[in-house]
């Protein structure tokens, strides 16, 4: 008997403390639940459900923002795009020389008369066509003054300057070794426009004569001068119009490897004695700034949709904390129920992340609706950068998460009793 007190003893541990570590035990095994990604999201979402007005109004905030970064920045790449678009088709490879000043002051400069041949030796040339201006109007007919131009030019063209330009007519012909000699013109779109001529067939006055209208040009927005010009044939002009033969603007186009080098060599080319008195220039120039330029304006757009996110998520964070406020009894239940303050936390941030995301996909899908409509009304290509989608969407989520922070902080730190007593 005395052997087996002591061995119930041993076992036991003498003074009862296998029982004290037994009723210690299940306390000590107890465990917070824990919540699944599943279980977030509808805690997260059961404040969004409960009050769907609210959330609309919050989520405006932030989808004017982000619609309004996402319209910038598409409209600024679309017309961009499409400056591209025309310079490949229009190419950056021609150049212009025309006369310059003159060593003294006043001094009149020509081109020489054979200036197109000598251009179109120079290696990496591909195409070379001149214009020359006259002192001449023209006019629908001779009864109308002389001094009523309407600012259109009458310029002589060498046949090869349509394919220097890469343009094309909108309708009739252009000019060549048959109608050029005689009196025949092409009107630039914009000079039958203000003739008010629509067709080729009819004729216009020009010098003291009657010119048949021949063609008509597309638009070329390279040479605005060709546009508001009518342009006759070279020898025509000689013969009809008194033209001296020296043009004033030369017009060539070389490959694009060697547009560089050709531009050095251009003005020595055509007048290899005074090469000051030539000015080369390079019509792509406008179209390259204007394309470099085209976002310079967008970044104030751009700082003004940022501050409206901005404005936004203080909304989302005023929502959250009105939120907490009106769910003190929900909070104190759940904490009763052994919630604890990472999980309150958790589902505040998770719905003010909801809240944020759900403006974020409402402004960039107006933001790519308006940036598509005014491309659409322009005639430009619908570019909206994957950059800045991704960007402003990030940026929801981010704002999101910080007007989240201080109400969730605020609902986790409410004491259970309290709060089921408030």
């Amino acid at each position: 008997m005395a052997r087996t007190g002591r061995a119930e003893r041993r076992r036991t541990g003498g003074d009862g403390s296998a029982r004290r570590k037994g009723a210690r035990g299940p306390r000590a095994g107890l465990r917070a639940a824990r919540l699944g990604p599943r279980d977030v999201l509808h805690v997260g979402s059961a404040g969004l459900r409960s009050r769907p007005v609210r959330v609309v109004l919050s989520a405006l905030g932030i989808a004017i923002g982000i619609a309004t970064m996402i319209a910038v920045v598409g409209i600024s790449a679309s017309s961009q795009a499409q400056l591209m678009r025309q310079l490949d088709a229009l190419g950056t490879n021609m150049l212009v020389a025309k006369p310059g000043e003159g060593m003294f002051s006043g001094e009149e400069v020509k081109l020489p008369k054979d200036a197109v041949g000598m251009v179109g030796r120079i290696d990496g040339v591909e195409d070379v066509g001149a214009t020359a201006d006259l002192k001449h109007s023209v006019r629908r007919s001779e009864k109308i003054p002389e001094g009523e131009t309407g600012g259109i030019a009458v310029k002589a063209a060498t046949e090869g300057m349509l394919d220097v330009l890469r343009g094309g007519t909108a309708s009739g012909t252009w000019l060549n070794a048959a109608n050029g000699r005689y009196p025949s013109v092409v009107l630039g779109h914009v000079a039958a426009e203000r003739l008010g001529i629509g067709e080729p067939g009819r004729q216009v006055w020009i010098g003291d004569r009657y010119f048949t209208v021949v063609g008509i040009l597309d638009p070329l927005p390279l040479a605005p001068e060709i546009e508001r010009s009518a342009l006759v044939g070279w020898e025509g002009a000689q013969r009809l119009l008194g033209f001296d033969g020296h043009p004033t603007a030369v017009y060539e186009r070389s490959t694009d490897a060697s547009v560089r080098t050709v531009q050095s060599l251009l003005a020595s080319t055509i007048d290899p004695r005074n090469p000051q008195n030539v000015a080369v220039g390079d019509p792509s120039s406008a179209l390259q700034a204007k394309a470099a330029t085209e976002g310079a304006f967008s970044s104030l757009l751009l700082g003004l949709g940022g501050i409206a996110l901005l404005v936004g998520g203080v909304g989302v964070a005023n929502t959250m904390i009105i939120s907490v406020l009106e769910r003190r009894h929900e909070i104190g239940l759940r904490r009763s129920l052994g919630a604890t303050r990472g999980q309150i936390r958790i589902q505040f941030v998770t719905e003010s992340l909801m809240l944020s995301g759900l403006g974020g996909l409402a402004g960039v899908a107006l933001g790519g609706a308006a940036t598509g409509v005014y491309a659409s009304t322009g005639g430009l290509p619908w570019v909206v950068p994957p950059w800045a989608v991704g960007g402003g969407f990030g940026a929801t989520l981010v704002i999101g998460t910080v007007a989240g922070l201080y109400p969730a902080v605020r609902a986790s730190r409410l004491s259970p009793t309290l709060a089921l007593q408030a």
